[in-house]
């Protein structure tokens, strides 16, 4: 079946665990909640890129405003987004949409990208100035005077980890910020940042059919009690079923028309990836999309996958994941199935990866070294 076909399903499995006041500005029974470090959020996000950033179509502030208190009438209260989702306007919608009740969610956004006069992204920066100075932006988007998480959005080569971490504990210092977090950073990265200002939560791709996480971070976080937030948990919609090799992706909006893994005839090869959540899924009265974010969720119980979607009723089909679990029987059916199959095509390109921190991509390994981040320099007496 396909992500529509089974909207019912999903949206009956939600009925299971919440009740929607209607309004748009109350919030219902909540969804269950988890831990990311001490930061306790729903036990699904809502990844809130999707609306003006990276695919299309994009859509207007006021329909993604409707999503996003959507997403909180029905428990969420963990809302993700960056400066550089637009850029700003990410921020901007999600600001004006939670404004009504700030007090009540978690909002995590991110830095580390640099922007000319015109707004436009010249490349990465993560200088603690720079860090300091783009936070107040943030913070007016999102008309609040506290985030409570906030990643360094990519590791910056030119700028050592324990400044970025001395950067924000000052600013949790002075209340403009709760919680560190890093995104796309490997293990000795987390560890440096970890030993400066403790680290909440991990941001790094992670989907049933992209798993670089596992081999190094994801031991890193168990050890230091760090929280782990997929990205990307839903594969840019693939694994929902409903992105068939012949679909076309605009070349000027959508990301995907660049990334190798979304080429026809890789889309063509990794079928069977959708196929195996299919028949989980089947078994489970569940769509494929549902499945791969059960998979996540019993992965650690302290992971919080973040799909994004423009939908609401794709919105409703997502958290209805969270009415059930996967046995482990179910789980031994995944793994033994995906280690039959080769996925064709990189998660990303070449150039968006090697910004990706030294032990964050598969084949990486920063055991024994300190990461994409340079060391600090020693003073001289």
């Amino acid at each position: 079946m396909t992500r529509r076909e089974m909207i019912s399903t999903g949206i009956g499995a939600l009925g299971a665990v919440l009740v929607g006041s209607g309004n748009g500005l109350t919030q219902s029974t909540p969804i269950g909640r988890r831990r990311l470090g001490t930061l306790e959020v729903s036990a699904l996000g809502l990844g809130c890129m999707n609306f003006h950033h990276a695919y299309a179509p994009r859509v207007s502030r006021q329909d993604a405003i409707k999503v996003i208190r959507a997403a909180y009438e029905r428990g969420v209260t963990f809302f993700d987004t960056a400066i550089n989702y637009g850029p700003f306007l990410s921020e901007e919608s999600v600001g004006e949409a939670l404004a009504p009740f700030r007090h009540q969610v978690v909002i995590a956004t991110k830095f580390g990208y640099g922007y000319d006069a015109n707004g436009k992204n010249i490349g990465l920066n993560s200088r603690p100035e720079y860090i300091k100075q783009m936070t107040e932006g943030s913070l007016r988007r999102l008309k609040t005077d506290y985030i409570d998480l906030y990643y360094q959005h990519r590791v910056d080569p030119n700028v050592p980890i324990e400044d970025v971490a001395g950067a924000v504990k000052d600013l949790i210092a002075e209340g403009k910020v709760r919680h560190f977090g890093l995104s796309e950073a490997g293990g000795a990265t987390i560890r440096r940042a970890h030993a400066v200002q403790p680290v909440t939560a991990v941001q790094n791709e992670y989907a049933v059919w992209t798993r670089d996480p596992e081999h190094e971070v994801l031991p890193v976080c168990e050890e230091l009690g760090i929280g782990f937030v997929p990205w990307g948990p839903l594969g840019a919609g693939y694994l929902t079923g409903a992105i068939k090799p012949s679909r076309k992706f605009d070349k000027a909006l959508d990301i995907r028309a660049m990334l190798p893994r979304f080429t026809p005839e890789a889309r063509r090869a990794n079928w069977p990836v959708v196929e195996l959540l299919q028949r989980t899924g089947k078994r489970r009265g569940a769509t494929p999309g549902q499945v791969a974010l059960a998979w996540l969720l019993a992965r650690r119980p302290w992971i919080v996958p973040i799909p994004g979607t423009t939908k609401i009723n794709h919105l409703a089909e997502d958290l209805g994941a969270l009415g059930f679990e996967l046995t482990g029987d179910d789980m031994k059916e995944i793994e033994d199935g995906f280690a039959r199959i080769r996925v064709e095509g990189a998660r990303s390109t070449k150039a968006l990866l090697e910004r990706h921190d030294i032990g964050a991509n598969l084949g990486t390994s920063s055991a024994g070294g300190h990461g994409l981040s340079p060391l600090p320099q020693k003073r001289t007496p």
